[in-house]
């Protein structure tokens, strides 16, 4: 117990390092966001509500949140599987695979959005073979969820990965060894082991995409009321210099992402709080 307590105590106090803590949350987050809603309240209500529910910015919240949504639901199928494959097997180059699973992280957006669009362009190395089919990517939603599904891979790969690590096979080898189909052994054993950790990349996946703006901006055309994503119309407002009117957009697409992860965080605690009550029966 003495042990215990002097491993806890090695930096200083809780009122000195609390007080860090806070101080340093303030000055990245809270003050910042505190200023956002301070400079959107430079319009009177009518004003701000007139803004926010202009039928332009909320043809951009639609095509923001279906786009996100699609794009990081597809990551957490193909990052699940792909996590699964870089814990459970062993194969040729699967530490090139892995650090290639960071990538978006470390490549600069408007980098990535520059070749997407070259390889999805109409005269793009794909875009040319699918522009005959009918099928238009590049300045389209399914472009802009081609380059959310790139940058937000990542967070999924990289949140169910160590959950994976830490599973033990031996109830899964046990489940087959008693006639258990595989698929009633992943469904049963395996995934609700992986839906908090799913549920937390969904989440980061989600809130990247609402307010990603690099690696969408050539890619999706920026066509007024089509292809027009919410953080660009906030760069037109900031242009036009509109700052107040950008400032309430951002406001919005701030409280959608906040209601986001509370209801993330909601099921992640139900779903734990079940599986414990699972376990314990």
């Amino acid at each position: 117990m003495t042990s215990h307590r002097k491993k806890d105590r090695v930096l200083p106090g809780l009122s000195i390092t609390l007080g860090f803590s806070v101080l340093y949350l303030s000055l990245i987050v809270l003050i910042p966001l505190a200023a956002l809603a301070i400079k959107s309240a430079g319009l009177s209500p009518s004003e701000w509500w007139a803004t926010v529910t202009d039928a332009r910015v909320v043809a951009s919240y639609k095509l923001s949140l279906l786009t996100s949504f699609f794009a990081a639901l597809v990551n957490v199928l193909f990052g699940l599987l792909l996590a699964w494959v870089l814990v459970r097997y062993r194969f040729p180059g699967k530490k090139i695979v892995d650090g290639l699973v960071d990538l978006p992280f470390a490549l600069p957006t408007a980098v990535a959005d520059i070749a997407l669009t070259t390889i999805y362009a109409p005269k793009g190395w794909i875009g040319s073979w699918l522009e005959p089919l009918g099928i238009k990517v590049a300045y389209t939603p399914i472009g802009i969820t081609l380059a959310l599904i790139f940058i937000g891979l990542p967070f999924v790969v990289r949140t169910v990965q160590p959950i994976l690590h830490d599973m033990e096979s031996d109830m899964e080898e046990a489940a087959v060894l008693l006639g258990s189909y595989r698929g009633r052994t992943f469904f049963k054993i395996i995934l609700p082991e992986l839906i908090p950790p799913l549920l937390t990349g969904f989440a980061l996946a989600f809130a990247r995409g609402i307010g990603e703006y690099g690696s969408v901006v050539f890619i999706s055309g920026n066509m007024p009321m089509k292809t027009e994503i919410t953080p660009l119309l906030i760069i037109t407002k900031l242009e036009q210099y509109e700052y107040s009117q950008a400032a309430a957009i951002a406001v919005v697409l701030l409280l959608m992402s906040f209601v986001l992860l509370l209801v993330i965080n909601v099921l992640q605690r139900w779903t734990n709080r079940r599986l414990r009550t699972v376990k314990g029966g």
